[in-house]
């Protein structure tokens, strides 16, 4: 089996330190770094949500799968920024007011930092002055809102809705995601575009 199918399988089994362990060895072959995140990394963990959105994997493992991937991407930051001198962009994530969940969201902000933006992570349960604030702040040239629980989905709208006022929406590229959404939800609410998963985020992202 080749280092980044170990990688892969190492990540689904939720082996942390089996991971950490296989990219360090992936870098010190001198395997591309953006390989070893698409091809080992995000590899094993678009697998880890096709089976939990299949029912044949849980919460707990799903977090286990996350927490390895994180310290994955831990390993791989110096080699990422090396290779992405350049940033692509500014993006800034949150979830939305009311929403403590952050799994689909920490996966989205590692793939775009993988894929060279700078990324600001501004954590969960944000009010909408928490975005606009952010938004001054860190100046993102695209926004992300999450959201995993369907009574927290008009609190992405409310969210827009305060970019509006405070004058920054022509700023920005406001993307949504998270579970209960979808691609007409995000058009109802006056988003720039929908991702069902942390790839189709980035991959959009890009063409915005």
């Amino acid at each position: 089996m080749k280092v980044l199918e170990k990688v892969a399988k190492a990540l689904y089994d939720g082996d942390a330190d089996e991971v950490v362990e296989l990219v360090q060895k992936a870098l010190s072959e001198d395997i591309d770094a953006t390989a070893i995140l698409n091809d080992g990394l995000v590899a094993g963990m678009n697998v880890v949500g096709a089976d939990f959105k299949e029912g044949t994997m849980f919460l707990p493992e799903v977090i286990c799968c996350a927490e390895a991937m994180k310290l994955g991407v831990n390993e791989l930051r110096p080699a990422l920024a090396a290779a992405n001198k350049e940033s692509v962009g500014t993006f800034l994530i949150g979830t939305v007011e009311g929403d403590v969940h952050d799994i689909g969201k920490n996966l989205v902000a590692v793939m775009f930092e993988g894929a060279g933006f700078t990324v600001h992570d501004i954590g969960v349960d944000n009010k909408p002055e928490d975005f606009v604030k952010a938004i001054e702040t860190f100046k993102p040239t695209i926004v992300g809102l999450s959201a995993l629980l369907s009574t927290t989905m008009p609190a992405m709208q409310r969210t827009i809705e305060a970019v509006v006022e405070a004058g920054l929406r022509d700023q920005v590229k406001i993307l949504v995601g998270g579970a209960p959404i979808n691609a007409d939800f995000a058009d109802k609410i006056g988003a720039d575009g929908y991702a069902g998963d942390a790839v189709a985020a980035c991959d959009l992202a890009k063409a915005l």
